[in-house]
């Protein structure tokens, strides 16, 4: 049902793939990058007509190029340009690629002779990189040259070679950082060099203000910020491409989003961030770009009307996968902590999205239960007899409705688990509107269901269902105590009517054997108990199909009416006995039937240990004869069963025959005084109707 682990299996279950971090810019990009470098730089210019002048000088320098190589000679200064391009060891006193500015800038960046425009082209072109430093060197010299009062035309025919020059530079070191992973380490730090020491310039150029001279203003070249850039082109595309065929989609995409991020980083932890120097930023250059498309992409998402699988899985993505498993997976958790990413979506869109969930899923586990509930009852009225398991009879009813809450907690949960307690409440509030409609529904089965062949078995299957549906209130759903009082409710009343029903037979055959009781004027109540005990033990194996527990509680309901109908055929006001002697006789026989009754129900599990005292208390009253010792009893018992009455009390003294009608009415004031307003945890004597 849920997909969320799914992504989750995605993201790190995945093999290994080698990930080239691409920044790809087609020649057209680079041009139009280059071409509005050049428009910007010109622009802050401290002379507008120097533009024009250094177009043509641009123009006459391309035409001494193609004169160059017409010649086809070699320089003798180019051997000189690759004495000083060395790959390995730098001579005595040579700075090295990352060496700043300061230490080398006296030198003019290089040991001997200054190569030509043309070597430095031609080193350039062949992805030279340690042309940048003599590159730099032309650079200031043309700025001293300025100083120096160089004329106008020949300052903008220097500045348009040098700036072609820092174009080549440029595109051949950005070419190196675009696909970072497949450079060799070494030609990766001279890249990396190149830039570092540009934004020097860059930061110098700043300090040292525009100043008056003739050049055009070139700097700042901002080489990092155009890196930058470039990070984001190649999160855009590693991002945005498609997804594995056959992933569905909106899942695909975010599965394809998700794992692209996690690698790319990880690879961006461990192999780049030792390269690239600490003021790159590198981990978070990549992080907030990455973040970026995947904001941005979630955004997008989130405007469309979603259809419910749709919204969930954009929450889990958002709330879960997304922080947990990418953002604090081990590899990237130290150092994305700085980085502050945030969210892929705003909270009050979160919160939002949230609130539509918990509609939703309400709705669906509302429509889940009704559908389960309606065809439970279809098999009652269709006469299926219920499945046996264990031995007892077995619905499935019971195991769907916790299915279905506990995977809408499940699902909840997998968002956040602020979410799941959330839901929690509602869920519960469903799921008592549910135990109500089973109870009227069962109710009415009660009713119309009574000539099916399969009716006892179909009641049994459902009272065993509540042992399912409170073992899970109580264990595993955690319900406090007042939910799970309004929970059980429904289904105590459910469990009740199907003890009666199930019970009612029995009944039937025990009360003309109860009524012998008094028929007789207990002439013979041994006799007659014998007879309803063993008629007991005949029904007790129609009820072994019920769970043991309620085995349990059926034979406490067996107790409960044995005492209850007993105590009615004393009350009954046909027996008086007038002598001590007879009333002693009556108790010993009402104790003998009382431990009689204890014995048989306790034998056969019943945990009724309250009903105990009932009959014996009863004897008791029926075997003093001093008033003040019947008041203390009748005090005793009033405290034990709360719902023991004056009319009670008046129905038990009318056997005595022997007392006023003074020692009556001052034995039943005892009551008055009692605690008789108290509502009783168990009722007894409320069952009892006296004249």
């Amino acid at each position: 049902m849920l997909k969320m682990m799914t992504y989750f299996q995605g993201l790190s279950g995945h093999q290994s793939v080698p990930v080239i971090l691409d920044f790809p810019r087609s020649p057209q990009k680079l041009q139009s990058t280059s071409e509005a470098e050049s428009e910007t730089s010109m622009s802050e210019a401290s002379s507008e007509d120097l533009v024009p002048a250094l177009e043509a000088g641009a123009a006459l320098y391309r035409e001494e190029e193609k004169a160059a190589k017409k010649k086809e000679k070699k320089s003798k200064g180019l051997a000189n340009v690759f004495s000083v391009f060395t790959k390995g060891k730098k001579k005595k006193g040579q700075p090295s690629s990352a060496e700043p500015e300061d230490a080398a800038g006296s030198r003019q960046g290089l040991d001997g002779p200054m190569p030509t425009v043309e070597e430095l082209k031609a080193a350039l072109e062949r992805g030279r990189l340690e042309a940048a430093r003599p590159l730099l060197a032309l650079e200031r010299e043309l700025a001293t040259a300025a100083a120096g009062g160089a004329s106008a035309e020949e300052l903008v025919r220097r500045q348009s070679k040098v700036e072609a020059l820092y174009e080549l530079l440029r595109d051949q070191v950005l070419g190196v950082l675009r696909r970072p992973l497949e450079a060799a380490p070494e030609r990766l730090r001279q890249a990396l060099a190149v830039v570092a020491e540009q934004e020097r310039e860059d930061r110098q150029a700043a300090a040292a203000g525009p100043g008056t001279s003739a050049l055009a203003t070139t700097r700042p070249r901002r080489w990092l910020q155009l890196w930058r850039r470039g990070v984001a082109e190649a999160a855009e595309e590693r991002m945005g491409g498609r997804p594995a065929e056959g992933a569905e989609v909106p899942e695909g995409v975010f599965l394809h989003m998700g794992r692209t991020m996690k690698e790319d980083l990880e690879a961006v932890v461990e192999r780049l961030k030792p390269l690239f120097p600490a003021e790159f930023g590198v981990v978070a250059a990549y992080a907030e770009s990455y973040h970026q498309h995947f904001a941005a992409h979630v955004a997008a998402t989130a405007q469309f009307e979603l259809c419910e699988r749709d919204a969930f899985m954009l929450l889990v993505w958002v709330q879960n996968l997304y922080p947990n498993d990418i953002l604090n997976s081990p590899k990237l958790v130290g150092e994305l902590q700085g980085v502050g990413l945030g969210s892929l979506l705003p909270p009050k869109q979160i919160r939002l999205l949230e609130a539509t969930f918990l509609s939703n899923e309400a709705a669906n586990v509302k429509e889940l239960m009704t559908r389960a509930l309606e065809l439970e009852a279809q098999r009652w009225a269709e006469d299926v007899p219920p499945q046996r398991l264990d031995g007892h009879c077995h619905s499935e009813l019971a195991i769907d409705i916790i299915q279905i809450i506990s995977q809408a907690q499940a699902k909840a949960e997998s968002i956040t688990l602020d979410l799941g307690s959330q839901i929690r409440q509602v869920l519960l509030a469903e799921l008592l509107a549910f135990l109500r409609s089973y109870q009227h529904d069962f109710n009415e089965f009660l009713e119309r269901g009574k000539r099916l062949r399969s009716y006892r078995a179909n009641v049994i299957a459902n009272i065993n269902n509540c042992l399912s549906f409170r073992t899970s209130m109580e264990q595993k759903w955690q319900v406090p105590q007042d939910t799970l009082s309004l929970l059980l409710g429904p289904l105590g009343e459910l469990k009740s009517h199907g003890f009666s029903t199930l019970l009612q037979s029995l009944c039937e055959d025990l009360k003309p054997l109860f009524k012998r009781f008094s028929h007789t004027r207990w002439a013979v109540p041994m006799e007659t108990l014998e007879k309803i005990i063993a008629t007991v033990g005949v029904r007790l194996p129609e009820f072994s199909e019920l769970q043991d527990c309620f085995q349990e509680e059926l034979m406490e309901a067996v107790h409960l009416h044995l005492v209850k109908e007993y105590i009615i055929q004393l009350s009954k006001r046909r027996l008086v006995l007038k002598t001590a002697e007879q009333q002693q006789q009556l108790a010993a026989h009402i104790l003998a039937n009382a431990d009689a009754i204890q014995h048989f129900c306790t034998e056969h599990g019943s945990r009724a240990t309250w009903l105990q005292p009932a009959l014996r208390t009863l004897a008791e009253i029926v075997r003093l004869q001093d008033p003040s010792a019947i008041k203390i009893e009748v005090a005793t018992y009033a405290t034990c069963y709360p719902d023991f009455s004056k009319g009670h009390l008046s129905a038990i003294l009318a056997i005595k025959g022997n007392l006023s009608n003074s020692d009556v009415k001052s034995i039943r004031s005892i009551l008055d005084v009692s605690t008789g307003a108290q509502e009783p945890s168990r009722p007894l004597f409320s069952l009892i109707k006296v004249g």
